[in-house]
């Protein structure tokens, strides 16, 4: 890291930066008249190494063989763009996706995103630094942005949108040019400095650190859209709700919302030790899918509908006899089978992602001569997850940060999370120097502590 430390060495401008944040002082134009490094650290994937892996099975590709720390140039600023100097950040599954380079070389994202005009080009790198989450302070804006200044608090959602398409003015999800930060395009959080579109920023909650103001943006937001909004499940009070993984990092956000909105989240998960989290937050009914041995299928082709009959009929010792509103679903090729089969007549499967197989297998006659639906549901828009952080700063909902690592340890945290060896979130310190920093409203963090600390504490 030239430049970083020794005694007759330069002070590198990222220490300047990280003084001005932890200074209580600092202005907006202090924070303006910052030096702009040339260069910060940052977790990159080597686009000469996307094949590193070849010919090993998911489970035998370790992220922490392919995820550096490198010193890397700060990006241009262009229009509608911030830079954010990142105080802390988290560990996504699409973190883990870019580290084994599956379903594909994110390369190629960038490759694509490249072409698409003069400005993107600076995203087409032999390196691609990830991260899909972000808390930190604005540092500078490009031309365009008025609803942000350099000293400004901010976390980020990850959706990255150029909106030159009629499509995206409904949904912008629907935008055809829709992408994920950090994963199909380049300078993400996990790094001292990211670059983002103005228009990804959220106001950070203040009674929160800064790891733990950024470990719910992606799945916080995710879920929010899934399972509450109209372009989701559209959850409503009384439902009955059936929440795979439900104390993982999407699923314990899917818990709480349905608790926070007066449904009865069913919740699903692998261990005693799971179980409990999922009563901490505040749920009654659970399922322990290991102590009560569901194996939906009987074989590498065939599922095993009496193994989806057994499921439903627990399900609704659970219910008083009733079956499940919504699904939840997110692990795939394993369960979708029995989470169509085990919905009510009417009912809604939302899916967002596939992490045990992209294809699914269902019977369709318990989808069509039953009336339910599948809807796919892909992170959120900018107003959901508006709307998803404003719970969060409100106190309703609760980040569900378990572990801290540092920006160097990220392999490790990418690798725990690829191995399910976490609970909830996992963060990384970027420019923090430690955790438990960037509180600002001590008063309402102090009613929310035990929750805040829930994931921690098992």
């Amino acid at each position: 890291m030239p430049g970083r430390g020794g005694p007759n060495r330069r002070r590198h401008p990222v220490n300047e930066i990280l003084d001005a944040i932890l200074a209580p002082d600092t202005t907006s134009a202090d924070f303006a008249g910052l030096t702009i490094p040339e260069s910060y650290r940052a977790v990159t994937v080597h686009k000469d190494e996307a094949e590193m892996f070849a010919g090993l099975e998911s489970k035998e590709k370790d992220p922490r063989k392919s995820l550096h720390v490198d010193e890397v140039p700060v990006p241009e600023l262009g229009p509608g763009e911030a830079l954010v100097a990142v105080m802390a950040s988290s560990v996504n599954y699409n973190s883990v996706w870019t580290s084994i380079f599956e379903p594909v070389s994110t390369f190629g994202f960038l490759e694509r995103y490249g072409k698409l005009s003069p400005l993107t080009k600076r995203h087409d790198l032999p390196y691609h630094v990830i991260g899909s989450d972000l808390a930190g302070v604005v540092l500078r804006t490009g031309p365009g942005v008025n609803a942000w200044g350099p000293g400004d608090e901010v976390v980020a959602h990850c959706l990255s949108v150029e909106l030159e398409s009629s499509d995206g003015h409904n949904d912008t999800m629907l935008d055809p040019e829709q992408r994920i930060w950090g994963f199909e395009t380049n300078f993400g959080g996990l790094a001292e400095i990211a670059l983002v579109k103005s228009n990804q920023l959220m106001p950070k909650p203040k009674h929160l650190s800064w790891e733990e103001a950024a470990s719910p943006g992606l799945v916080n937001s995710t879920a929010y859209r899934q399972l509450v909004s109209q372009n989701g499940a559209g959850m409503k009070q009384g439902d009955n709700v059936l929440i795979w993984g439900a104390s993982g990092g999407l699923g314990s956000y899917a818990t709480q919302f349905a608790l926070a909105g007066g449904a009865n989240p069913i919740c699903v998960v692998s261990s005693d030790q799971k179980a409990e989290i999922c009563r901490q937050m505040g749920a009654e009914a659970i399922i322990d899918r290991n102590a009560e041995g569901y194996k939906f299928w009987k074989d590498d082709h065939n599922q095993d509908p009496k193994e989806w009959k057994r499921f439903g009929k627990r399900i609704r010792e659970l219910t008083g006899g009733e079956d499940v509103d919504i699904v939840f679903e997110h692990p795939g090729r394993e369960t979708f089978g029995a989470s169509v089969y085990v919905t009510r007549k009417g009912g809604t499967i939302v899916t967002c992602a596939s992490t045990s197989g992209y294809n699914h297998q269902y019977d369709n006659r318990y989808l069509w001569m039953s009336l339910k639906r599948i809807v796919g549901s892909h992170f959120a828009n900018y107003r959901e997850a508006w709307e998803a952080n404003r719970l969060i700063a409100k106190g309703k909902i609760h980040p569900t940060l378990s572990k801290t690592y540092s920006l160097e340890e990220t392999g490790q945290a990418a690798y725990d999370v690829h191995r399910n060896l976490h609970q909830g979130k996992v963060g990384v310190l970027a420019l923090a120097p430690e955790e438990g920093m960037g509180v600002r409203d001590e008063e309402m963090r102090a009613k929310h502590l035990d929750a805040i600390n829930r994931f921690r504490n098992v």
